[in-house]
């Protein structure tokens, strides 16, 4: 029997207003049809009585906790009143099939959450010099994940589902990880999804890349300045999810995807531009290795600051440690 869903998208800014509506239409036309949309504003009281007007049948709250997308998410669990909680951006679309492949993993007890593929929507058309392997740069599934349904580490933001019971047992996402407008950080999903292992290390997430969602890229983010910067924001990230969770558990998919997939994407850019005449095969394989470089620079600067936070002076009782995990999120009723 199909899962009942509630289905939440977090928005922030006025300018993807159109692309808002876009991503709330394709929910309404899910063959499986959810049994709630969730629109949580993230700190903007303009878009937040625009939304309510122009979704006036929708669920429509604002973010309750800090600002970002980590409390937006928080926000949008603690009113949903289903046990499957899925999620995706605005700024994407859901094939017709996304609920239907996603409820479908759900009858096996033992999945804790599904995510599925995020094809990118380069608006302006995938720059030549783009290694498939950084898809993850532009909020995309990436070269080296499974080509077949299969358990993973994590789910990717904009497409990834969980039971209620995973929240209801460690809690929700991590404030002070996850993206705060357009702050290119993230990985506040990798510490929940860590985090809820640890809880069950006998249960899975998985992978299934039948359950497709388009993620628009603008051109903004089609250049080499954002992909260094948020290579570099990755390697923040990274260290700070470390921390949280310990370095085997924070980096061990890192590492495969650094010595086994990124050396066969730096191959093969080689291969096209030296067998097919395709010269921007040579710009990928500088892309692959420059991005890797300011990725590690992001998490080495980051456990230096990390390390220098750890060693300041104690805080002064009844002070609220900052990197505490939201665990408070209501109980369904």
């Amino acid at each position: 029997m199909p899962q009942k869903i509630s289905v939440v998208i977090c928005a922030y800014t006025e300018e993807r207003w159109n692309d808002l509506m876009e991503a709330v239409e394709s929910i309404r036309k899910q063959t499986l049809p959810p049994q709630e949309i969730i629109v949580v504003i993230d700190y903007n009281r303009q878009l937040f009585d625009r939304a309510k007007v122009a979704l006036a049948d929708l669920h429509v709250i604002e973010n309750k906790e800090e600002r970002g997308l980590s409390g937006a998410r928080n926000s949008g669990i603690s009113i949903a009143n289903c046990d499957i909680i899925a999620f995706m951006d605005e700024d994407a679309m859901a094939d017709c099939a996304w609920l239907e492949r996603l409820s479908a993993r759900y009858q096996d007890k033992t999945i804790l959450g599904v995510g599925g593929q995020i094809q990118p929507d380069w608006q302006t058309g995938r720059p030549a010099w783009f290694p498939e392997e950084f898809d993850w740069v532009v909020g995309c599934t990436y070269r080296g994940l499974p080509e077949q349904t299969a358990p993973v580490r994590n789910l990717i933001g904009c497409n990834m589902s969980f039971r209620r019971e995973v929240f209801n047992s460690v809690g929700g996402f991590r404030n002070g990880i996850g993206r705060i407008g357009t702050l290119p950080v993230g990985c506040e999903e990798t510490e929940l999804c860590i985090r809820a292992r640890k809880f069950w290390p006998e249960r899975n997430f998985i992978y299934d890349p039948t359950a497709v969602v388009l993620h628009r890229v603008p051109q903004k983010r089609s250049n080499v300045k954002y992909f260094f910067s948020r290579c570099y924001s990755e390697g923040l990230s990274k260290a700070l999810i470390s921390r949280f969770t310990g370095a085997r558990s924070g980096l061990n998919s890192e590492w495969k995807h650094v010595l086994k997939v990124l050396p066969l994407g730096m191959l093969k850019g080689f291969q096209d531009a030296v067998l097919q005449g395709d010269v921007s095969g040579f710009a990928r394989a500088g892309a692959i290795v420059s991005g890797l470089f300011f990725t590690i620079l992001g998490f080495l600067i980051g456990l230096v600051r990390e390390y220098l936070k750890a060693h300041k002076q104690p805080q002064s009782k009844g002070t609220v440690q900052s990197d505490s995990p939201v665990l408070s999120l209501k109980e369904n009723k």
